[in-house]
């Protein structure tokens, strides 16, 4: 893409309003040392050395896309502990809108928190609660949903499998945004079962592409041009789930794009040193749809994706992109048309 493409596309961004709906979560990073083996089992010892907090799961795509528009809203469940106010404090510094999020007394906001010690992780541990919304919650945020698409360009479900989003609310809203011809996008996470039928664009990864597909696992051809499981997968799932997109992510490998009766588009990934993997995939999510909501075709989308998830992954932590980021590793490669 060339560099003026880009910045085209990008300087419709701040005028765009998305709304991001799934499973809202709290990233804790513990950063330490490790010098010494604990003499009470084989495992390091941690000298703790500082903490940082960052908006987890759907929050943190809701922070991806603030980095380039104005209006982003975040819907999902907090609690009403700690935990949960710490995460609403963390939105409102960012200015997500989280006024039609709800709090609810009785669920403890979910925490992931990982230890870090010399840019490696040691280990996450994961506080979480499996619960769904309750069927007057799931009207509460339908009706809000469909005050909102009037004013709103893009919506984005982003699903951890955490319990937040069920077919009974993803439906309602995803038929709604369609027929008000608003873009629809969806992160799916396979072990949780949702309808995604009708989407503008569904991104999973190869591994949860192959499990919604029905296609047994394997390891990844060398080129993933020619992985014939991957592309057998993305003609599966495009008629299953009945969506204009596919766009799955492998890693650093890149990207693979699949759509109506076009040949499959692959991406290949930028070369960088990958240091973090947390959050990547909503890095890709939020691009991908910002993208098209500012005119951008699926092709030139999934490239900005790409473009961005690598340079997420270069952080350490649940990282961001930010324009000039973007605007700079596009330079740094040859423009291709």
């Amino acid at each position: 893409m060339k560099l003026t493409r880009l910045q085209q596309i990008l300087d419709r961004a701040p005028s765009k309003r998305i709304i991001v709906i799934g499973d809202l979560m709290l990233d804790e990073f513990v950063w330490g040392k490790v010098a010494r083996i604990s003499p009470e089992a084989p495992v390091p010892v941690v000298e703790v050395t500082g903490e940082s907090f960052f908006p987890g799961g759907a929050a943190n795509v809701a922070r991806n896309l603030r980095e380039f528009i104005d209006r982003v809203a975040v819907v999902g469940l907090f609690g009403k502990d700690r935990s949960g106010r710490q995460l609403r404090d963390l939105l409102a510094d960012k200015k997500i809108d989280i006024s039609n999020a709800i709090e609810d007394e009785a669920f403890c906001t979910i925490v992931k928190t990982r230890i870090i010690a010399r840019h490696q992780q040691v280990v996450r541990v994961d506080r979480e609660q499996l619960v769904g919304p309750s069927p007057a919650q799931i009207e509460r945020v339908v009706a809000a949903i469909r005050d909102k698409l009037p004013e709103t360009d893009a919506i984005i479900f982003e699903d951890y499998g955490k319990g937040f989003l069920t077919t009974d609310l993803v439906t309602p809203i995803a038929c709604d945004a369609r027929a008000a011809a608003k873009i629809v996008a969806a992160d799916p996470n396979p072990g949780h079962s949702v309808d995604w039928r009708g989407m503008t664009v569904v991104k999973p990864n190869r591994t949860e592409a192959f499990l919604a597909a029905g296609i047994p696992w394997r390891d990844p051809d060398e080129s993933p041009a020619d992985d014939v499981d991957l592309r057998r997968a993305g003609e599966t799932l495009l008629k299953k789930w009945e969506t204009k997109y596919l766009l799955v992510t492998l890693g650093e490998h890149g990207m693979m794009l699949f759509q109506g009766n076009k040949a499959p588009h692959y991406i290949p990934t930028k070369e960088r040193q990958v240091f973090d993997v947390s959050g990547a995939g909503d890095t890709a999510i939020a691009l991908f749809t910002l993208a098209l909501a500012c005119e951008g075709t699926p092709s030139e989308a999934a490239e900005i994706a790409n473009h961005g998830s690598a340079i997420v992954v270069s952080k350490l932590g649940t990282a961001t992109v930010t324009r000039d980021e973007l605007v700079s590793s596009f330079r740094e490669e040859p423009e291709r048309g």
